[in-house]
């Protein structure tokens, strides 16, 4: 992902809002046009077919960008589209359990606990839906591009600025927030903010911190990478999502810099690598999986991050974040294909195509269904035959 998806924080407009903007735009500019062409993904082989796959359903929400995740939870696919659709899809058949337009242009989300869905609009509104009708809406001190974790009859949200804000899911109500010192940069990216057992855990920076839910003090800090460099863009290390977690061991991605697991028990990093990737991680108990900028694929041993395997085939392709299921791991493309290669050694076991534009997000699993969501707004499931 090019660092021209980096943009400027400042929670109040104004002058200096506008100045800082302005700067970044320069930066971006220079980051955005120069280095040298793009090189061409090479040829794809035949498919494989050693695994069988049939489409169960599809569906279309509308357009959408990278920040719009689809979120499975109580039998339901919870999918959104830049424009306004907040939809909640039956993950049997794809058909609309409800479906809403908010109109307003939703910056992030879906998240979902399968009753309360949330999205976060453009406007820095969050918004909390219902059965197919909106509960209520807050605005929020800055800009957001993680969906919110909606858990325990609350709703988290993470903002830009690398504040944690909690609201009650009832009536959206402030309960309280945990902020660290923001940078001048911020990535408009999906951070990490997630649930493990009675602990609220979010990627604040270069570190994976614990929280408490019910006050938001900290009760750990695990650095995964630190930030260096001669500029603000080379400093940036923050946490992206997806993470992947199996019991309470979670492992991110800073922003091309490095990968590492912690161990959320006790608090403490268990191992750091350096990795140069922009995208989230996932994994099983053994293996955590993830692409690097250049679409080198990689596979690292969970307990230690000695490399596994390392697949060259699918470089300059765009790839999402994985996806790990059964015995295969799933990644989409910049072309609407979803790649399922083999966790042991990642040979290809088959490939499947969508409507052709990129996949931005990871897959998710919605009971026994491969769901993925692509740019033009296609919602496409798969099972295993």
């Amino acid at each position: 992902m090019p660092t021209c998806l980096i943009s400027a924080f400042h929670p109040h407009p104004g002058r200096r809002t506008l100045a800082v903007l302005g700067l970044t735009f320069t930066v971006l500019l220079a980051a955005c046009s120069s280095g040298p062409e793009k090189p061409k993904p090479a040829e794809l082989a035949p498919v494989a077919a050693l695994m069988g796959t049939s489409v169960a359903w599809s569906a279309q929400v509308g357009a959408g960008h990278a920040s719009l995740v689809p979120q499975v939870a109580a039998g339901r696919v919870f999918v959104a589209s830049e424009a306004g659709t907040v939809a909640a899809l039956n993950a049997s058949n794809g058909k609309d359990v409800w479906r809403l337009d908010l109109k307003a242009r939703i910056a992030a989300g879906v998240g979902s606990d399968g009753e309360t869905a949330a999205v976060v609009t453009r406007e820095n509104e969050l918004i909390a839906i219902a059965d197919g009708r909106e509960l209520w809406r807050v605005r929020l001190p800055a800009r957001a591009f993680t969906a919110p974790l909606v858990a325990g009859k609350r709703v988290f949200v993470l903002t830009a600025d690398r504040t944690v804000i909690a609201f009650d899911g009832s009536n959206g109500a402030r309960l309280w927030s945990q902020t660290r010192p923001a940078e001048p940069l911020v990535l408009s990216q999906s951070g990490v903010l997630l649930a493990v057992g009675d602990m609220l855990v979010a990627g604040l920076a270069g570190r994976l911190v614990g929280l408490n839910p019910q006050n938001g003090v900290v009760r750990w800090d695990a650095p995964v990478a630190t930030s260096r460099g001669t500029n603000e863009v080379e400093r940036l290390v923050d946490i992206v999502g997806p993470a992947s977690r199996i019991g309470s061991s979670v492992c991110v991605r800073a922003y091309g810099a490095a990968v590492g697991c912690v161990d959320t028990t006790r608090g403490t990093t268990i191992w750091t690598r350096p990795a140069r990737g922009t995208a989230g991680l996932h994994g099983d108990d053994r293996l955590v999986f993830g692409a690097e900028t250049d679409g080198k694929f990689l596979a690292w041993q969970r307990g230690t991050g000695e490399p596994a395997w390392t697949l060259d085939r699918l470089k300059y392709r765009d790839l999402s974040a994985p996806l790990a299921l059964g015995r295969v791991v799933a990644v989409g493309d910049g072309a609407g294909l979803v790649h399922l290669i083999s966790r042991e050694d990642g040979s290809e076991m088959t490939r499947l195509s969508t409507d052709g534009s990129p996949i931005l997000s990871a897959p998710v699993l919605a009971g026994d269904a491969l769901v993925v969501q692509t740019r033009n707004g296609g919602v496409y499931a798969w099972r295993p035959q």
